[in-house]
């Protein structure tokens, strides 16, 4: 069969890699991929919020299968797009609906749905330009630090911690009154701040039965020792030690089983992936946000923790029987190691060379900010490379991450060289 990927990160890299991998997969199609997603498919310079160059893309190249990576193209309602169409709607799209993809897109949804089907969060109350002033007394009895979320997609910066009340009521009137973050801040989620490790959560679900991926942790910020401003992800690691079946026989029970039957009993069909962050607080789940697709870095780890046919659990959610397919995991350490460019997460420097991929020994080189210029490869994006390595232990696999990262050179390169370190 033909499949088509959307989106040009590191995800979706490693989604390329393994669905080459697959004996159902005849030809690969990434749009619009990057610098590294040539080796394992076609390359097509369309933007995932192009629907009509997407249908014009799928119905050329005789598309049986579309894998959505990216938040923006669902939340935008790509698969509402397909089902609508009378040329597209038999071609099964990997990704919630637009009604499911709220999950993301609204914050005061998403915390909504909890409340309604008794998943544990923390306490909250949404306010808007209209409620400001409502909001502004709320922050003196909320408690601190205290947690503003922009209630739209804000490209990951939506979020603030905010450690004393003056902080917290000039950034909640920068976000409402000032459209601090656009359209995406015309509403703020005033959240109580969870102590604890974050973990990262994913399940397959075809709306019906699920199947839990391997979990991973993400590190957010750009300094070691977790220091420094919030990024899109420097690194994850792959299982989380804490994770134990003990542990995670409470998400499911707590967390996945009434996340699933509760989008059944609001009759939001969801077919696709579920990211549930978690925040580990005393051996006890506390769901921080959901995301309506995979997360990044960690589908790099994750990836390379699966030794089944993925392309076969992706046919399992397009065609409703995901509970009849095997999903084999290694028992293996897996760790990524993100490369940035210099500057990041602010303004970054563009079009450096990169050298050096070819020394890599024992890791995958997922590309994520990257772009062919002519013969050489060059940096395009703040996230650059992700360097992915198995290993039998944990430490021997962020040393091989560690050491394959180092291997590679291109001017202002960066990378933390601590990632996973917390858990050793």
């Amino acid at each position: 069969m033909n499949i088509l990927i959307l989106g040009s990160g590191g995800r979706e890299s490693a989604f390329a890699w393994k669905v080459a991998q697959s004996a159902h997969c005849e030809k690969l199609f990434i749009a619009p991929g990057n610098a590294g997603t040539t080796q394992y498919g076609t390359n097509v310079n369309i933007k995932v919020t192009d629907f009509e160059g997407i249908k014009a893309l799928v119905l050329k190249e005789d598309i049986n299968l579309v894998l959505v990576g990216p938040e923006e193209p669902l939340v935008k309602g790509v698969h509402d797009f397909f089902l609508a169409d009378e040329q597209l709607k038999n071609i099964p799209v990997v990704g919630p609906q637009q009604e499911g993809a709220q999950l993301e897109g609204s914050k005061d949804f998403s915390k909504q749905f909890m409340e309604k089907h008794n998943i544990p969060t923390a306490a909250y109350r949404t306010f808007t330009k209209d409620t400001l002033q409502d909001g502004l007394t709320y922050l003196v009895t909320a408690g601190l630090p205290v947690v503003l979320k922009a209630d739209g997609l804000a490209a990951g910066k939506g979020v603030l911690i905010c450690l004393t009340l003056e902080e917290a009521q000039t950034e909640l009137t920068a976000m409402l009154a000032d459209a601090k973050f656009g359209e995406a801040s015309s509403r703020v989620v005033v959240e109580q701040f969870l102590t604890g490790i974050e973990l990262s959560v994913f399940v397959m679900t075809d709306g019906n039965s699920y199947k839990i991926l391997p979990e991973a942790k993400d590190y957010k910020r750009i300094g070691e020792g977790d220091t420094g401003l919030n990024t899109g992800g420097m690194g994850s690691i792959s299982p989380v030690p804490f994770a134990d079946a003990a542990y995670m026989k409470k998400v499911e029970e707590r967390v996945i089983i009434p996340t699933i039957e509760g989008l059944k009993k609001d009759g939001i069909p969801y077919k696709g992936f579920i990211f549930i962050g978690l925040m580990n607080s005393n051996g006890e789940p506390w769901v921080i946000e959901y995301n309506c697709r995979m997360g990044d870095p960690e589908t790099e780890s994750v990836m390379r923790r699966i030794d089944s046919d993925f392309v076969d659990l992706l046919l399992g959610v397009a065609e409703g029987n995901l509970n009849e397919k095997e999903i084999i995991i290694s028992p293996k350490t897996a760790a990524t190691v993100v490369m940035v460019a210099g500057g990041y997460p602010g303004e970054y420097l563009k079009n450096k060379v990169i050298t050096g991929t070819e020394n890599v020994r024992d890791s995958i080189v997922f590309h994520a900010g990257t772009a062919m210029d002519g013969n050489d490869v060059i940096t395009t994006g703040g996230r650059v490379l992700a360097i992915t390595t198995v290993q039998d232990d944990m430490f021997s696999a962020l040393q091989q991450a560690t050491a394959d990262a180092s291997r590679i050179y291109y001017d202002g390169m960066y990378f933390r060289k601590d990632i996973g370190f917390d858990l050793l």
